[in-house]
């Protein structure tokens, strides 16, 4: 099954990264966010890329094209100019990199990649968020339901304080962190049946908007709620956060074994 993986967007607030390299290549924990996500799908099997690439698009098919020297060690005859890798870790990614064009929006990008598809279910999502999305558990779930697309609703981040308002408007709570309840947002990792593409009818127009109203008002977008971590890489005070709980072991979008299954057990705080 093929996944597409949106970076082709400008990434205006991180732009003190962007100015000189697209906004997947930004590094956490000294490696491409766009690769840490695919290590996500690889987790559970799935190797099959496709990178909807707009801004500096070069700059992504010259890291993939030169993975295999990054991703392993090489011995050089300076003489002669031969090369011999040494394996040091196994991908078994599939990668294709196409310029879905600089201002296509996330919806045209996937529209142009329908000859790349298929007639078959893809996966999609953003190349800036990490999540320990068990990505069987998605597929499982979406095909029980039947609908034309599925995607993943996360519960966001603690960014700012909470305030909790009682009568006569006092303040009847003041927490540090904001306490997420039953708080729902967009996380990305979509399934998408090929009947989605009836939907994406306008390069300029994001998914989030007509596309997602469109099947939702047809009944035909059902969520899979993520209770475990998911974190997004808008800031440059994001991309601290994720630096900085990327040595552990397993880093959090890759542990698989400590996720809640319900919003009481989930934690207050992502990071």
């Amino acid at each position: 099954m093929k996944t597409i993986l949106l970076a082709g967007g400008l990434g205006s607030r991180l732009a003190e990264e962007t100015v000189s390299i697209p906004k997947p290549m930004v590094e956490v924990g000294g490696r491409p966010i766009i690769a840490r996500v695919m290590d996500i799908y690889s987790h559970f099997g799935h190797n099959e890329f496709i990178v909807a690439a707009g801004y500096k698009c070069l700059m992504l098919k010259k890291f993939f094209s030169d993975y295999h020297l990054i991703a392993n060690d090489i011995t050089v005859d300076v003489d002669t100019g031969d090369l011999r890798l040494k394996p040091i870790s196994s991908g078994g990614w599939n990668v294709s990199v196409v310029d879905t064009g600089a201002l296509t929006m996330t919806s045209g990008r996937i529209r142009r990649l329908r000859d790349w598809v298929g007639d078959e279910t893809f996966m999609v999502t953003y190349s800036d968020g990490l999540g320990n999305v068990q990505i069987d558990r998605l597929l499982e779930f979406h095909r029980r339901h039947g609908k034309l697309a599925t995607v993943t609703a996360v519960q966001p981040p603690a960014r700012f304080g909470n305030m909790e308002l009682g009568e006569n408007d006092l303040v009847s709570a003041f927490t540090e962190k904001v306490r997420r309840y039953e708080t729902w947002i967009n996380g990305g990792f979509f399934v998408f049946e090929p009947g989605v593409f009836d939907y994406l009818v306008d390069d300029m127009e994001p998914l989030e908007q007509s596309p997602m109203v469109n099947l939702t008002a047809d009944a035909q977008l059902v969520a899979f709620k993520h209770y475990g971590f998911w974190h997004p890489m808008d800031t440059i005070r994001d991309r601290n956060a994720l630096n900085e709980v990327s040595d552990r072991t397993p880093p959090p979008w890759l542990d698989f074994d400590n996720i809640a299954t319900d919003v009481a057990s989930a934690p207050r705080a992502v990071i």
